[in-house]
């Protein structure tokens, strides 16, 4: 049948066999139609195929010595055998030389010693005797086409991985046989070199009339799988079909593990469900394909239906070790615990390395404890059992534990069996990633040093990154420079280091001297390099890395493009990000989760939302990273209705467990004005973390639930939860709505004299602006004075404010002049300067700053108002009349004006800072936006449905005080959340206390 490869040189030793058209990988010649079964490449194949190659040796080599030796040759073939088993292989050499220089022992007593030895060189991988031994067959030659020695010749090089030595003791002989081009193909597979173990096959089908049997088919199924090639491996498949191959039990078992690893699981299962006899390697292969590709539960089925075949097949430590991985990776140690027994029962936990993969299987699941009762009765540990239990107290973060266990290795090791290796080192890292742990890092750094480990090249990556980790980039510049080969990975450890935790300007540096070294920057570069520029928002930096990937072709790379929709995010570009989110061809929850997170932070409420419904009806299940941005998204949007519904979404999928979840469900209902919701929510969580009593906390405040506020805050220090500086932030924030000062200071001095805390600029701006509301505005100005740090335009503002609610001119005109030097451009500050001098009746100076602003094409934000009304967001501006419903709506204001001026209310007309007269400014009054949407609420809602207006600036003292009774006349209650905090009116009265 067709496809017979050209002659090949036997003297090459790197063949190049044709390629496969569908996948550019290699083809082989199908020429031969019918094949013997054959053991697969293990210890136990091994011995059998070598059992063959004796039987062939009998009928084809040299005739050997009678059976009937003497009693001194039985001894000799004793002692060599003893030699052999306890690994002294030079005194088995010397005793082979020496009794084959005597004439002691006959030709067939040394040629199972010669053999014996070479098995024993290839196990223990000694290539100094393996080659005089080989030295001293060639010198004889006298056993140079000797078949059961050459094939173990070649076999002992291929094991000590010399492959070249292989091949060329193969291209020697002058006749070969099966057993040969399979110790060949096997070394080639065992080395992992698929593409030679696939030419020296076609070779073997092209030269030779030599039938394949069932050692050859599995090890070129294996390499097959090892390039992952599906094309090449089904040819072969076909192959064993025509030869009568395919139910041989190790083609079978081969056909699964390739079908396995080229991820085609139904092939797999219907090469097994074929299978006329099933081995225990059988079961056990399909347990491992189920679990290396993520099917975790098929596994446990596998298992299940293999206990209860009418074969009555007994799981081994082999089938254990399988499944307990699997255990794992689900964190199932429930199912863990069944194998356990299971093991106890068969006899083989005590077995190392079922033991092992217990402790490893307990320790991944956080059962540290039981881990730890298994290694204490552990009769046997080596280095795999140490590091297994040294990972899993890594892990909980126990530093003292991590590092008792691993002087505990260094005392128990005397052999060398438990000695420490770099896997060790990786796993005790973990403990030493936090600032509080550098000295403990430097002492592993050191110990690493001692063992020979700091120049592997995972191992410097890692202590690199630990290092940054840490905050010590020095440290890691000093691992770095000591490197002497830089790979790509140490590379990648020092940029990702400064990129993430340092100088990101730095780690541009670094790539570009990575560049000039020669090497290639891979995805994990370019990720990095993003992050850096991200985190200095330098989107000129980043567009020139964005060209680079375009250059180079990478903008396919999924990793690759979510870092480049990360860095647009993040440089608030989010019309860029979107561009490329809408490009890639798969979506991922990544991609979903940055893009809806990215239009959240970026103040895109509506886009976000949207965004969240597209990935609903295009089949993607949202998890806790998207929940907690599309909950933000509706805290933004004071959107109680959608709020809600997301909570019940939230709760059908069983998110709301999830602390940050439930940390954003709170922050929504408190952010849209339903703060006794948000306490509800709060007294339901099963854990409550400082999170979660943060948000409460910071909700009570901008509700003007000062006094609650501070309760929720003392309750929480008794329940032994410190507080953080985020916490402060929320609490200040609270004493400075409710206009409690001594309590505010009092909590000032308690975070940096109690818990240690540092203020920052958010600390100090809570305070200034608390000062300043209450009008102690000296004291504000002697804080700002004393601050270490250099006071930022929102310190300057919230003094500036103040100055305008006191009308203290000659203060306000020299904030403003800090102010304006910080930030010139942003409109809000000249407008607050202009309302300071409006409040004065400084109109000149008004008009200066409104013709400033126009020059330099700054434009005052309109009033704007919003209020939700069946599902619709309704938006009204300032003197909106443009609407359909607009004269309905001012006619309804009229009416609820009438009213109120009723119960005493008179227009607030300094709310107006326009030089107009008291008649044209209490018509500016009636177009204000909040009251516009009031009345399109009470029109459009049912009675006793409490009214709830979103308003981008602060309320002006006449709506607030036009609220206030129309809530009364009403009966309803009405809230209206502007860019500082709530009002809750209810009764004609406000929630603030009329301190706002």
């Amino acid at each position: 049948m067709a496809l017979v490869a050209p002659p090949i040189s036997a003297h090459h030793h790197h063949l190049q066999p044709p390629l496969c058209r569908s996948c550019n990988k290699v083809v082989l010649a199908t020429n031969h139609t019918s094949l013997r079964s054959l053991l697969p490449p293990t210890r136990a194949s091994h011995s059998l195929s070598v059992s063959a190659e004796t039987n062939q040796n009998h009928r084809d080599s040299l005739a050997l010595a009678p059976s009937d030796t003497s009693d001194y040759q039985s001894s000799f073939s004793e002692e060599i055998n003893k030699l052999c088993q306890s690994e002294n292989l030079n005194d088995a050499l010397l005793l082979l030389e020496r009794e084959s220089n005597n004439g002691t022992i006959s030709l067939q007593q040394r040629v199972d010693g010669i053999g014996a030895l070479l098995q024993a060189c290839g196990r223990r991988k000694d290539i100094e005797v393996g080659r005089r031994i080989h030295e001293m067959l060639r010198a004889t030659n006298q056993f140079s086409d000797h078949f059961v020695l050459t094939t173990r010749l070649i076999t002992m090089y291929s094991m000590c991985g010399y492959l070249s030595d292989s091949r060329s003791v193969f291209d020697q002989l002058t006749k070969r046989n099966l057993f040969q081009w399979n110790a060949l193909i096997s070394g080639y597979t065992r080395n992992e070199l698929w593409v030679d173990a696939l030419a020296v096959f076609s070779e073997l089908l092209s030269v030779t009339v030599l039938r394949p049997d069932n050692f050859t088919f599995p090890c070129v199924i294996k390499a097959c799988a090892g390039l992952m090639c599906l094309g090449l491996g089904q040819s072969v498949h076909g192959m064993a079909v025509k030869m009568e191959m395919s139910s041989d039990i190790f083609v079978g078992n081969a056909l699964i593990a390739m079908y396995g690893k080229c991820r085609f699981l139904e092939e797999a299962v219907t090469v097994f469900r074929g299978m006329h006899m099933k081995s225990l390697v059988s079961w056990n292969t399909m347990i491992s394909m189920f679990s290396e590709n993520g099917f975790s539960e098929q596994s446990f089925d596998v298992l299940r239906e293999m206990m209860l075949c009418e074969e009555v097949l007994r799981p081994d430590d082999a089938t254990l070790v399988t499944i307990l991985p699997v255990c794992a990776g689900e964190g199932d140690v429930e199912m863990g615990r069944v194998v356990h027994g299971l093991a106890v029962k068969l006899g083989v936990s005590q077995e190392i390395t079922v033991n092992n993969a217990l402790i490893d299987m307990y320790t991944k699941c956080g059962y540290v404890a039981d881990a730890s009762i298994l290694f204490e009765n552990s009769k046997q540990r080596n280095v795999v059992t140490w590091n297994a239990m040294i990972v899993g107290y890594s892990r909980e973060g126990d530093v003292f534990g991590t590092f008792n266990l691993l002087r505990g290795m260094q005392m128990e090791d005397e052999v060398g069996a438990t000695r420490a290796d770099a896997i060790t080192i990786l796993n005790v890292l973990p403990a030493c990633l936090k600032q509080s742990e550098l000295r403990s890092l430097k002492m592993l750094q050191g110990y690493a040093f001692r063992i020979g480990c700091h120049f592997d090249d995972l191992v410097a990556s890692a202590l690199l990154a630990a290092y940054a980790k840490c905050g010590s980039l020095s440290f890691a510049n000093n691992v770095f420079y000591s490197l002497h080969n830089k790979t790509v990975s140490s590379w990648n450890a020092i940029i990702g280091g400064y990129a993430q935790n340092g100088d990101p300007s730095k780690a541009i540096d670094f790539f570009f001297q990575m560049m000039h070294s020669g090497l290639v920057p891979d995805r994990f570069t370019i990720g990095s390099l993003l992050l850096a520029c991200a985190n200095m928002k330098s989107v000129e930096y980043g567009k020139t890395i964005h060209g680079f990937i375009l250059h180079h072709g990478l903008e396919t790379d999924s990793y690759i493009g979510i870092s480049l929709i990360s860095l647009y995010i993040r440089c608030g570009r989010t019309l860029s990000a979107r561009v490329l989110f809408d490009r890639m061809e798969e979506r991922n929850l990544i991609a979903w989760n940055s893009m809806i997170s990215g239009y959240s932070q970026n103040g895109h409420p509506d886009e976000a939302l949207d965004l969240f419904r597209k990935m609903l009806q295009e089949g993607s299940r949202p998890y806790e990273i998207a929940i907690t941005s599309v909950f933000g998204a509706c805290a933004q949007l004071s959107a109680l209705r959608l709020g809600k519904e997301i909570h019940c979404f939230a709760l059908k999928v069983d998110l709301t467990a999830d602390p940050y979840v439930g940390s954003s469900i709170l922050d929504m209902y408190a952010k849209s004005g339903c703060i006794d919701q948000s306490r509800k929510v709060f007294d339901r969580l099963r854990e409550k973390d400082v999170v979660s009593w943060t948000v409460l906390i910071t909700g009570y405040g901008i509700n003007g639930c000062g006094e609650e506020a501070i309760k929720l805050f003392e309750r929480m220090q008794r329940e032994g939860l410190n507080p953080d500086g985020y916490t402060y932030v929320g609490i200040l924030m609270a004493c400075s709505h409710a206009g409690l000062v001594e309590r505010g200071l009092e909590y000032f001095v308690e975070m940096q004299s109690e818990y240690g805390i540092e203020p920052r600029l958010e600390h100090y701006a809570c305070v200034v602006d608390m000062l300043g509301r209450s009008g102690h505005l000296d004291e504000a100005v002697k804080l700002i004075e004393r601050m270490e740090e250099k006071p930022d335009a929102g310190i300057w503002a919230a003094l500036l404010s103040a100055c305008r609610i006191h009308g203290d001119v000659s203060l306000g005109e020299k904030v403003a002049d800090k102010l304006l030097d910080l930030e010139p451009d942003k409109p809000e500050n000249h407008v607050l300067l202009s309302n300071l001098f409006a409040g004065s009746g400084r109109w000149d100076d008004v008009r200066k700053i409104r013709g400033r602003m126009k020059e330099m094409g700054l434009q005052k934000d309109a009033g704007c108002s919003w209020i939700q009304v069946k599902g619709k967001v309704y938006k009204f501006v300032v003197g909106d009349d443009a609407r359909p419903e607009s004269e309905e709506i001012r006619k309804m204001w009229r009416a609820l004006e009438e009213k109120i001026v009723g119960l005493g209310h008179v227009p607030d007309t300094n709310s107006v800072l326009h030089a107009l007269t008291e008649h044209e400014k209490a018509e500016v009054l009636r177009g204000h936006s909040e009251k516009l949407a009031i009345a399109f609420g009470l029109l459009n809602t049912p009675e006793g449905v409490t009214v709830r207006v979103c308003k981008n600036l602060r309320i002006c003292v006449d709506c607030h005080n036009a609220a206030k009774l129309v809530s009364k006349v009403v009966e309803r209650d009405i809230v209206v959340r502007d860019n500082k905090r709530f009002h809750h009116f209810r009764n004609g009265f406000c929630s603030c206390g009329d301190y706002w």
